[in-house]
């Protein structure tokens, strides 16, 4: 199976425990690591978003990587998340990182300085360029502030071999659509939305990155897997199932949610680093009404 091919299903956005003086508990992201694989998840995506990783140095990334690395142990493909806002630094980066078990990286659109879409296009090159292995987008819009258009994409999809797919979180189904219609057949099309993931896959993409994954990694990869194969009467029961639960881990922001989750079924510590707070004691409980109702 090519690079092209193993991200499909569902990729778990990987949380990092840490322990009440902040420091990363890596005891309980070996105890999740094996957790969500034993569960049936497709792939692991490390040092995304949901990882905190913009709040850690960068000593303790490579030692966060490199323990997700050793833990994963080859079991399942490992995606990296690797973006910015300065494609230099980024390039940089890669250039610098070690990447024996590592089979992609995930890189997000620059936030903050809003680049025109040919920004967009030279920036995704010069990453493709100097990566040695697979890349996929991501379009997050509601964080970066710029929206990658379905234009932009398809560019970059049919211009650059080294970019294999797109982790579309825009939460436009037109925009989603547009890309899926007229994508090279191999490019992937990633949800980047939990909620989204059901209809997304009916249209076309081939699974999501997701959250509530290190919660419930079973029932969302079950949902993934039946919907990949057209079985959408087993599906849309877990999709509905877990509705509720994707919702709320997402109202007061991420990954303040899916931590006090997984605080409350007994997996991690639920300890954020600033400037992200806890969830409040409302939604903590909200969340634990909705976990033991299922």
């Amino acid at each position: 199976m090519s690079k092209k091919d193993i991200f499909s299903g569902t990729g778990v956005a990987l949380i990092t425990p840490f322990r009440k003086q902040e420091t990363i508990d890596f005891s309980k992201l070996e105890e999740l690591i094996d957790y969500v694989i034993s569960s049936g998840v497709d792939y692991i995506v490390a040092l995304g978003t949901t990882s905190e990783a913009a709040t850690m140095t960068e000593s303790e990334r490579t030692a966060l990587l490199q323990f997700i690395v050793d833990s994963v142990g080859g079991r399942l493909p490992i995606m990296l998340g690797m973006g910015g806002n300065n494609t230099r630094a980024v390039t940089d980066a890669i250039a610098q990182t070690n990447f024996d078990g590592i089979s992609a990286i995930l890189s997000v659109t620059p936030y903050y300085n809003k680049p025109q879409q040919r920004g967009l296009v030279d920036h995704f090159k010069s990453i493709a360029d100097c990566s040695p292995v697979p890349v996929v987008l991501y379009n997050v819009p509601g964080r970066t502030s710029c929206n990658m258009t379905a234009d932009t994409t398809l560019q970059l999809a049919n211009e650059c071999p080294n970019i294999i797919g797109i982790k579309e979180a825009s939460g436009n189904l037109a925009q989603v659509m547009d890309i899926i219609r007229r994508k090279p057949s191999s490019f992937k099309v990633i949800s980047g939305d939990d909620a989204l993931t059901y209809p997304m896959v009916s249209l076309g993409a081939s699974g999501v990155i997701s959250v509530i994954a290190n919660a419930r990694p079973k029932e969302m990869s079950d949902m993934v897997h039946f919907a990949l194969k057209g079985d959408y009467k087993k599906a849309l029961p877990l999709h509905y199932k877990l509705l509720p639960l994707m919702n709320a881990i997402f109202e007061e922001g991420n990954p303040a949610g899916i931590k006090a989750l997984l605080e409350i079924e007994g997996h991690i510590n639920n300890q954020l680093r600033l400037p992200l707070n806890k969830v409040s004691k409302t939604l903590y409980n909200k969340l634990k009404d909705l976990a033991s109702c299922e």
